[in-house]
């Protein structure tokens, strides 16, 4: 005895004219468009309720930037192992940022620093902090970016500083060499 298939009439052969096609398609369809309706509802909800965030838009401008010369001589200047600098930072947005580092060929090693009042003892800190719609000015007798064992750069017209604020990204500027103790 042998066995036969039946054979397939019109309404479940796959044809786009049967029924059971457009359920095969609804029942594809469903899955996504659930998911789909779900994640937009979770995303209205997180962005409603502030869990989004913002975006924050700090910028940043130097005003003002130089680096004095250590000394009027190079033999002096070898005998002094730091160089402060003299910098203007303005925030020109309402959102506070902080310089975070420093860095220039012409040293290693930059420190950031307070110092508390001229005859105050200078203290290393990790951070400075830009206020917002304010204005950071940094000097040798004040908050400073300190230089610490320099490559002799009293020669040069300028010194590359490249400036790292956590929310402001990079400014790059060169620095003009000043004399000593000088703006």
């Amino acid at each position: 005895m042998t066995a036969v298939a039946p054979s397939p009439t019109r309404a479940d052969s796959g044809s786009p004219g049967g029924s059971r096609w457009l359920t095969d398609l609804v029942r594809a369809a469903a899955v996504p468009l659930i998911c789909a309706a779900v994640l937009i509802g979770l995303l209205s909800a997180w962005v409603a309720t502030s869990g989004a965030g913002t975006l924050t838009r700090v910028r940043l401008e130097v005003t003002l930037a130089a680096v004095p010369m250590r000394a009027f001589t190079p033999r002096a200047a070898d005998a002094i192992h730091e160089a402060g600098t003299y910098l203007t930072i303005r925030n020109l947005s309402g959102t506070p940022d902080e310089l975070i580092a420093v860095r220039s060929p012409v040293a290693g090693h930059i420190t950031l620093s307070t110092r508390d009042g001229l005859a105050g003892m200078r203290k290393v800190v990790g951070t400075l902090t830009v206020p917002g719609d304010g204005t950071l000015t940094l000097s040798p007798l004040t908050d400073d970016v300190v230089l610490e064992n320099p490559a002799r750069f009293e020669d040069r017209g300028s010194v590359p500083l490249t400036l790292v604020f956590r929310d402001a990204g990079q400014i790059t500027i060169n620095a003009p060499v000043t004399a000593p103790n000088t703006p």
